[in-house]
């Protein structure tokens, strides 16, 4: 018997986006109001469909960072997370998404557009309980993304990329405790993070008033990977029984 003719299925590309910065020392992840079906009216990440068969992924993400967002994306910190193509995921057919994690500091205020009618800074930990319901399987891609700092900032230079140019220690501490949601102790994280050679370097002699004695400044050092790394702290036996719990 001859074989049936075999056709590749349809199948569509998009680009999600899961951009995160620090807003009144706490963590936001840009999401934006959809303005189209399906889920029209609901919270989602930024993103959408490449605009052409010959437009490359990266080039897309960056398209829609700006498209959706009016952000520019040249300082953004910009990387691929995780491929999201389970059947069902999208109402529209079979929709494979290549999200990407993108971080920068003191973020504007967003403009919406394409298909968004609106775009706000979220606090993240309103999209991890749940109580920022989210279109699409995106309260997934959030989560990772996310892990995703959390886990990096333990053993790469990826916490400076939430900070300006120069930054106090202090103001390291606030991006660690923002995004691994907990309390340092702040002698301790001196001494780790001095501990960690090329992290990060001094400005020269410049000093920032704190309202107290002035804190030196740093930048960011030739390192990429920490050595010792920042270990995350474990969370407590509460937090423990208490994400149990919602589990």
């Amino acid at each position: 018997m001859p074989d049936d003719a075999w056709s590749p299925p349809a199948v569509l590309l998009t680009v999600d986006l899961v951009i995160l910065t620090l807003r009144d020392s706490r963590l936001h992840v840009l999401l934006v109001e959809r303005g189209e079906d399906p889920f029209r009216g609901m919270l989602a990440l930024p993103g959408g469909f490449l605009s052409h068969d010959g437009e490359e992924i990266l080039d897309a993400a960056h398209r829609e960072l700006s498209e959706e967002t009016a952000l520019t994306s040249g300082w953004v910190h910009l990387e691929q997370l995780a491929v999201y193509g389970r059947s069902g995921r999208d109402p529209r057919g079979r929709v494979v998404s290549v999200a990407h994690l993108a971080i920068a500091p003191g973020l504007p205020d967003p403009v919406a557009g394409t298909d968004a009618t609106d775009a706000a800074w979220i606090p993240a930990e309103a999209v991890l309980s749940g109580e920022a319901a989210l279109a699409f399987d995106h309260h997934r891609i959030v989560a990772d993304g996310i892990e995703r700092a959390r886990t990096k900032i333990e053993f790469s230079a990826l916490a400076t990329a939430f900070c300006g140019e120069s930054f106090t220690i202090a103001e390291l501490q606030q991006v660690y405790e923002a995004v691994w949601g907990t309390t340092l102790d702040t002698r301790n994280f001196y001494r780790k993070v001095q501990a960690a050679k090329g992290f990060i370097v001094p400005v020269g002699t410049d000093r920032r008033s704190t309202g107290g004695r002035p804190a030196r400044l740093y930048r960011a050092g030739p390192r990429t990977v920490l050595f010792p790394p920042l270990i995350r702290p474990a969370p407590s036996t509460t937090e423990e029984n208490t994400r149990g719990e919602e589990e």
